[in-house]
Formats: C-alpha cells, sequence, structure tokens
C-alpha cells in the first residue's frame, strides 16, 4: 500500500464517531443468507477490519459470538462501546492463537486487505465448513440528483471517481485472491437491493466519512458540501439512494 492509500486507509479514524453516526448499514437479507442452517448462538464471526462495527454489531444483535479486528485503535473503541470484542491489528498480521471461527466477514474493508495474503488468513482462521464472505454497499442516485451533483463534482477532479456520487453496476467478477488461497470452494456472488432517503444534513454528514473526500483541503471540502447542500435544496431536501450490497463468499474446504 502506497503513502497515499496509507492514508486513505487511516482517514477513518479522525473521526470515528461521524463514522459510526453516518455511514449506512447492511439489509437483513445478507444476514440470512449468512446464517443459514447455524445456530446464531453457535457460531462464531469474525470481522475484518470491523471499525466501528456497522456489520459486527449484527450479527453480535443476532446471538453470535463476535470478534473484531481493526488496525485503526480509535475505530475500535467506538466498536467496544457498542459492546462488541475487538483486536487492534492489520488482518495480515494479526495473531489468532489458535483460534477458529464459523464465519470470517468483512463489510467495507476487504480492499485495504492484501488479497491473498488475506485470503490465507482467513482460511486460517476458519473450521472446515466455515465461510469467508466480504460485502460492501454501492450506492446509485436518482438520475435527476446525478446529474446535478455530476456537474458540482466536475470542478473537483482530484475526487476521479467518487463513490458517493454513485457506482456504476457492472458484472461482479470471483474474488481473484480468494480463488488464490487455494482452501476455498466456489465462490456465491449476491446481491441485495434496497433504498434509503436521506436528509440534506444526513447526506452531508456521511460525504466527510469517505476517504477520498476527507483528504481535500478544508475548504475545497467545506465548498463541496455548500455545493452539495445547494442541489439538496433544489431537489426538495433530501435525495433518495438506492443501495446495492453485493456480498462475495466461499466455504473454507478440509485441507
Amino acid at each position: 500500500m502506497d503513502e497515499h492509500e496509507q492514508r486513505r486507509a487511516t482517514s477513518f479514524g479522525e473521526d470515528a464517531s461521524a463514522y459510526d453516526r453516518a455511514r449506512p448499514s447492511y439489509p437483513a437479507g445478507l444476514l440470512d443468507e449468512l446464517l443459514a442452517g447455524r445456530d446464531p448462538r453457535a457460531t462464531g464471526v469474525l470481522d475484518v477490519g470491523c471499525g466501528t462495527a456497522k456489520a459486527a454489531l449484527l450479527f453480535l444483535q443476532r446471538g453470535c459470538e463476535v470478534l473484531g479486528v481493526e488496525p485503526d485503535a480509535r475505530m475500535a473503541e467506538v466498536a467496544r462501546g457498542h459492546g462488541v470484542k475487538v483486536e487492534v491489528s492489520p488482518f495480515e498480521t494479526w495473531d489468532r492463537a489458535g483460534r477458529t471461527f464459523d464465519l470470517v466477514t468483512a463489510a467495507q474493508a476487504w480492499h485495504w486487505v492484501d488479497q491473498e495474503a488475506g485470503a490465507r488468513a482467513a482460511a486460517a482462521a476458519l473450521v472446515p465448513g466455515g465461510r469467508l464472505a466480504i460485502f460492501w454497499n454501492l450506492l446509485e442516485h436518482s438520475p435527476e440528483a446525478k446529474a446535478a451533483l455530476s456537474e458540482v463534482y466536475a470542478g473537483y477532479p482530484e475526487l476521479r471517481h467518487p463513490i458517493a456520487l454513485g457506482a456504476a453496476r457492472a458484472e461482479h467478477r470471483p474474488n481473484e485472491g480468494i480463488d488464490a488461497a487455494g482452501a476455498f470452494g466456489p465462490q456465491r456472488i449476491t446481491a441485495y437491493e434496497w433504498s434509503v432517503t436521506h436528509r440534506r444534513d444526513e447526506w452531508l454528514d456521511q460525504l466527510p466519512t469517505h476517504s477520498d473526500h476527507r483528504l481535500l483541503p478544508p475548504e475545497r471540502l467545506a465548498a463541496l458540501l455548500a455545493a452539495v447542500g445547494d442541489v439538496i435544496d433544489g431537489l426538495g431536501g433530501s435525495i433518495t439512494l438506492l443501495y446495492e450490497t453485493v456480498c462475495w463468499s466461499a466455504e473454507r474446504v478440509a485441507s
């Protein structure tokens, strides 16, 4: 990871409470899928890059035994405030001390992990028949909102392809790192569509939690937020985000 990417990866903890407050959750159907056929009370979950426990808390509320691994102590402290046990470490060098789990998950975090080393570490942490599941929320704006917001973001070329502007829906291909680990069966790719309406202040609260936005100079970020706020005001004071949660999962095969 180069210096710029390292700066992005560690930017979330600069305001961990805002991340916890503003970032979206994950759909219930995803947990239904990952816990299908399992007794949640007998299911151990290891959540990689757990952040402030946006996903880990959902498994904890289902009755699972959950442990988070998080490289940023500031994010981990917020997660602990939600009752989630967290060990502070990069996943690739985390000492699992012989422990094994039924599920290894990574929500909105796997791109910060070395793909092959991370998959090997996940395989080592899983019982045979256990499952690795990595997932992200992709978002899209309504055509009207996207057209107006695109005009604003055209003035911020340093953001290049801001996720907060929306992600083009594309074919979801298998994760090469999982296959390269040689420890997993065929990958299963599932997607869940849902929507959330954000009021102006809610969306402006979320934007600075995106790493590319956080790296903007303060005056540039303030100007961007003001311009986005004007767009939302022009749209009636709120915007509806169309989310697609995509999950890559694979079962740990016996050695």
